[in-house]
């Protein structure tokens, strides 16, 4: 049995080291209004709402969002654009096919390997690649850096935006894996030789 668990740790340990380190996989939300604006475009006075729902899985940006009582007129874009909260920031990727309408919902999936999915500045503003790009706002979407707007021609900065707030991760690192195997083979062997005894 002790050699089972010591062949086990080995194992683990071997799988962890070995296995590539996973992107970063984590859902974020947002709240949009109005108020959330910033100058130079200034809060505005839009009784909009809006909420959604971002989640990153390896590669794979999945965006689910929904918006009610646009007054500047319909939506003429939707973006995630790169900021700390209070502040303006360039947009990374647009919200191709958002609907030019004042309510509505809107869902799509972006692969964050392809040029196409980013913003030519954001692209070559993070170093030219697709995978530059990806590290850069994978990295700001971790840090709480970015944040949804919806754009009208009455509102060309924005009529509602929200920040993104990460609100949990969907995949555990490798080192967590490990740490978690080597207890439960702990706990066996523990148990094992308490019955032998």
């Amino acid at each position: 049995m002790q050699r089972n668990i010591a062949l086990g740790v080995v194992i683990l340990a071997a799988a962890s080291f070995a296995a590539p380190r996973a992107k970063a996989d984590a859902t974020f939300t947002a709240t949009l209004s109005g108020t959330n604006e910033v100058p130079p475009e200034l809060p505005t006075v839009s009784p909009a709402t809006g909420s959604a729902t971002v989640t990153l899985t390896g590669n794979i940006l999945t965006v689910n969002e929904t918006f009610a009582g646009l007054i500047g007129g319909p939506a003429s874009a939707s973006t995630i654009q790169v900021a700390p909260v209070g502040s303006n920031g360039p947009a990374a990727v647009l919200f191709v096919g958002f609907p030019a309408a004042t309510s509505g919902t809107y869902t799509m999936t972006f692969d964050l390997t392809l040029d196409s999915t980013y913003i030519s500045s954001f692209l070559s503003g993070s170093g030219g690649t697709a995978a530059d790009a990806e590290t850069a706002l994978q990295a700001d979407l971790l840090a709480g850096q970015t944040y949804l707007n919806i754009h009208d021609a009455t509102f060309p900065g924005g009529e509602i935006r929200g920040q993104l707030s990460q609100t949990q991760n969907v995949t555990p690192e490798p080192g967590t894996i490990l740490l978690f195997g080597t207890g439960l083979l702990g706990m066996l062997g523990a148990a094992r030789r308490k019955r032998l005894s």
